[in-house]
């Protein structure tokens, strides 16, 4: 079993923190259980994932995101070739 850097557990608890009181509204767990997508009805969205370092070491990202309320507004990323 590995030890969390104490730096990471102080981010997650950051992160988490901002939960506090919110009533969740939809969990996403993908199949290979290394992503969960946690939505909450103010929304806000708490991202979990476990992925491996440059060194193979195991690492826990969390993170907490706002969703884009504006639902007509579809995000696209411009690639040009030239």
């Amino acid at each position: 079993m590995s030890t969390a850097n104490l730096q990471d557990l102080r981010r997650v608890v950051g992160a988490v923190t901002r939960l506090r009181g919110e009533t969740v509204k939809h969990v996403t767990v993908r199949s290979d259980v290394r992503h969960v997508k946690v939505e909450f009805d103010s929304g806000l969205i708490l991202l979990i994932s476990a992925e491996q370092d440059a060194q193979g070491r195991p690492r826990l990202e969390v993170d907490v995101v706002e969703a884009n309320q504006d639902s007509g507004v579809k995000q696209q990323i411009e690639v040009r070739f030239d």
